[in-house]
């Protein structure tokens, strides 16, 4: 896919609808500098483009444990595998690497059984499956409320936890439903979110503003990068030695390259989600950021051929 005549306003549209993906038309509008009505017919056309935001609950807020999924399975199998796992309500991402016989896949679970059903019961018995590891997000540096299809605007969240030292909030029966209103569309309307949760306007606005203080609703901007001439999505696992792991893990996120970076278990206790135009600016990357990093011991790159499943927040 070309990319597409985006000026600089809409790029800095973009990169404050990051910031708030729920902010007025109005305070977008004074903030950029242009008039209200410039600010919703860019958004429309950005619409047009396959602009999506969405509000989602964040995972350790809940209570949930987030899981990186990196299965190994047959060419001829890898397809099938990876729509059978993006139909599951509890994952929220599924991408196809490595030469299509990779699937990498993000899984939220609230208990031990959960967990289990699918890792030890499920997977291992699915036929062309030759491989499967699990990896615990121990702790998100950059992407807590975004999704792992990147743009070239991400503004990096502060650092989550996979756990936390807070009671996890419970969300009642209002929470949920604006959980699965907001997941269709993050911008909906307090009318619209009032109709679908079946409480007054002001209510609902009482429980937003509860959700986001309490750090329990983030909000996911989604716009191809593609269209931004960045062609190369991939994935970096890195083997960091633990002295630096914190230090690495925070100077990736604050590089515009970098989507989403996690300290995880396993063999490489740091992966991270880069976007680039080229092959060769990935080994600029590589060369230029990457190298001169203290404790990496060593790195694999796996680029992402297709993304089966994004923005589809696993609802609690």
């Amino acid at each position: 896919m070309d990319s597409v005549a985006l000026d600089k306003l809409d790029q800095r549209l973009l990169q404050a609808l990051q910031v708030d993906g729920r902010a007025p038309f109005s305070r977008l509008a004074q903030d950029l500098g242009v008039s209200e009505r410039t600010i919703a017919r860019r958004y429309q056309r950005l619409r047009s483009l396959g602009l999506q935001i969405v509000g989602h609950p964040i995972p350790a807020r809940l209570g949930l444990v987030r899981w990186l999924l990196r299965l190994r399975c047959t060419p001829d199998a890898a397809g099938t595998i990876a729509g059978a796992l993006a139909r599951r309500p509890d994952t929220s991402w599924v991408t196809l690497a490595s030469g299509g016989t990779e699937l990498y896949c993000a899984l939220n679970t609230r208990t031990a059984d959960e967990r289990n059903a699918l890792l030890l019961r499920k997977l291992p018995r699915t036929p062309h499956v030759l491989s499967v590891s699990a990896h615990c997000m121990m702790r998100i540096f950059a992407g807590a409320t975004s999704t792992w299809h990147a743009t070239r605007f991400h503004v990096p969240a502060p650092a989550e936890t996979s756990g936390t030292a807070d009671t996890p909030l419970t969300p009642d029966a209002t929470d949920r439903a604006l959980f699965a209103e907001l997941a269709r569309d993050g911008r909906a309307t307090l009318p619209e979110l009032s109709t679908a949760a079946g409480r007054s306007p002001s209510s609902v606005q009482r429980h937003l503003d509860r959700l986001r203080s309490e750090g329990a609703l983030g909000f996911s901007v989604d716009f191809d990068p593609q269209l931004l001439g960045y062609h190369m999505t991939t994935q970096l696992w890195l083997n960091v030695a633990p002295a630096h792991l914190r230090t690495v893990g925070e100077t990736l996120a604050t590089h515009p390259e970098i989507a989403f970076a996690a300290a995880v278990t396993g063999p490489s206790n740091l992966v991270a989600s880069g976007v680039f135009r080229t092959p060769a600016d990935l080994y600029d990357y590589v060369d230029q950021h990457i190298g001169p990093l203290p404790g990496i011991q060593s790195m694999e790159t796996a680029p992402t051929l297709r993304e089966v499943k994004r923005l589809a927040p696993a609802l609690p």
